[in-house]
């Protein structure tokens, strides 16, 4: 049995000169093959002779021939050759991760402020084509340190939006929209404009009364309000709320106004006596991004599963229908 203190020492070259000299029964082909030269391999084998206390090459006539010892180290040769390759090459690390056969379990960490209707249909999308995968879904809440979860592989996706993304964290874009308002039908703001109605300014804005979103952690503030203050602007926040899908019900009793993007609120104006109307304030559009950790960047799963989020979200702006807003 070979030393623990020999075996460390046994590097993955080694091992590719017990194959190459075996397989080529010759150290001059064995030197060629490995791009080496024959006193440098004829070294090699006497130490690989003295590890195995086998001469592992013997002559027959005009020719070298491996022992019965050599020929058994072949294969597990052949096999650690092709589990470090495995390990290493880059080609190893990109192969295509086989969605309808494989099993996966993919975890994500998303807010509903993008839409109502992604999680549901990144659900049915993946149902669709990857059976065999499992989804856990869970709220990014401000409770929930995402950072900290990316950086432990707790969560493997974070989607929702930022106006800086942290720097340690990978990310893609998935879609940007239009920051719109959310009223009910017969707030002054949906009337502004007409004959009855007085104008939609800035000023009116930042004296109603607003509902928001929880931030993300005490004293934070939002995309919205980011915006607000660096303009030295602050509007009126009257009710906070964690559960993002439900404002838009709060809206439709109240003269309460919610300020996000216009693929969020258009799928309330069906079902809902709500209204989508211009905001007087000149906000960027919200971006939305999808963040994930070194941990997970390489994994052939991963990189098949952040193309999926990416199409369903594509999917998703195409299929909102854009309506003219009120002035």
């Amino acid at each position: 049995m070979v030393r623990r203190a020999t075996f460390d020492t046994i590097d993955l070259h080694l091992i590719r000169v017990l194959f190459t000299v075996i397989t080529e029964r010759s150290v001059s082909r064995a030197a060629l093959k490995l791009a080496s030269n024959q006193p440098a391999v004829s070294a090699q084998l006497r130490r690989l002779r003295e590890l195995t206390g086998d001469p592992l090459l013997v002559r027959a006539g005009q020719q070298m021939m491996p022992t019965e010892t050599a020929l058994s180290l072949v294969e597990p040769a052949s096999r650690v050759l092709h589990e470090a390759e495995r390990l290493f090459s880059p080609k190893a690390r990109e192969r295509a991760f086989d969605a309808a056969h494989e099993s996966a379990t993919f975890r994500v960490a998303a807010s509903d402020y993008l839409d109502p209707l992604f999680l549901p249909s990144l659900v049915a999308h993946m149902q669709r084509v990857a059976p065999q995968a499992r989804l856990e879904l869970m709220p990014l809440s401000r409770e929930y340190d995402y950072r900290r979860h990316l950086a432990v592989g707790d969560v493997d996706l974070v989607i929702g939006n930022w106006l800086e993304p942290p720097e340690e964290l990978h990310l893609g874009r998935l879609v940007s929209d239009e920051v719109v308002c959310l009223v009910a039908e017969d707030h002054p703001a949906a009337r502004a404009g007409s004959k009855s109605g007085r104008a939609w300014t800035t000023a009116r804005y930042l004296e109603c009364e607003h509902v928001a979103p929880m931030p993300m952690h005490p004293g934070a503030l939002g995309v919205i309000d980011q915006h607000l203050a660096a303009a030295g602007a602050r509007r009126n926040i009257t009710v906070r709320a964690s559960h993002f899908s439900l404002i838009p019900l709060m809206v439709a009793d109240t003269w309460l106004v919610l300020t996000t993007g216009r693929l969020f609120c258009s799928r309330y104006v069906e079902t809902l006596p709500v209204r989508i109307v211009k905001c007087p304030v000149a906000f960027p559009p919200l971006t939305y991004y999808q963040l994930w950790h070194d941990l997970t960047h390489n994994a052939a799963s991963m990189r098949w599963f952040r193309e999926q989020v990416r199409e369903v979200a594509r999917q998703l702006g195409r299929r909102a229908l854009p309506r003219r807003a009120a002035a």
